[in-house]
C-alpha cells in the first residue's frame, strides 16, 4: 500500500510538472513496444512536450529537446511482471530536413518501479535512474518513429543494484 502511494504521488508531480510545460505548448503522445535483455516484453505509453528552445542551429541541424514522463508494463510471467513512472528531460539533436528530419537523442530522467524485482534481476529498490539513447526519424505533420535502449540502475545507491534495460520501438504523434 506504501509502494502505490510512493506511485501515485511520484505520478502526480510527474503530470503537475509536465501539466507546467504543456500550458505553453502543445503536448504529444507516445507508444512503444520491446523487450529487455532476458525477453520481457515492455510496453510503454509516454507523454511529452517539446522545449521551445534550440541551442547551434545551423545549415546541418539543432539541438532541442522535450520532458518526457511515461508509464510501462513490464509483462513478465505471474511474478516477474511490474509497472513504472518515470519523468526525463531528454535532449534531441536534429538534423536539417524538409519533411523528413533524422534526429538522435539522449537523456537522463528518474523511475519509480511497483517492486524491487524484475525478472531475476533485484533492482534494490523502487528508485531508480533511467538513461536512454535513441534515433529515428521525424516527419512533417508531428509523427516520429524512432529505435530507443534505455536503461534503468539506483546508480549505486542501495545494493543489489543489478538494473535493467529495454530495447523497443516507438512512434510519436502530436495532440
Amino acid at each position: 500500500m506504501f509502494l502505490m502511494k510512493k506511485l501515485l504521488g511520484l505520478a502526480a508531480i510527474a503530470a503537475l510538472t509536465l501539466g507546467q510545460a504543456v500550458t505553453a505548448q502543445a503536448a504529444d503522445v507516445s507508444l512503444s513496444v520491446g523487450q529487455t535483455g532476458d525477453s520481457t516484453m515492455v510496453y510503454r505509453l509516454g507523454v511529452q512536450s517539446n522545449w521551445d528552445a534550440s541551442w547551434w542551429q545551423t545549415s546541418v541541424g539543432r539541438v532541442t529537446g522535450y520532458w518526457d514522463g511515461a508509464y510501462t508494463f513490464w509483462d513478465g510471467d505471474d511474478r516477474a511482471s511490474n509497472h513504472s513512472l518515470s519523468f526525463a528531460p531528454v535532449f534531441v539533436y536534429e538534423f536539417a530536413g524538409e519533411s523528413v528530419k533524422p534526429y538522435v537523442e539522449a537523456g537522463i530522467g528518474v523511475a519509480a518501479f511497483a517492486r524491487s524485482k524484475l525478472e531475476s534481476n533485484d533492482l534494490g529498490g523502487s528508485f531508480q535512474f533511467e538513461d536512454r539513447i535513441g534515433f529515428g526519424l521525424r516527419f512533417a505533420g508531428g509523427h516520429e518513429v524512432g529505435v530507443r535502449a534505455i536503461h534503468y540502475s539506483n546508480a549505486g545507491i542501495k545494493q543489489p543494484n543489478d538494473g535493467v534495460e529495454a530495447y523497443s520501438l516507438h512512434y510519436r504523434m502530436a495532440l
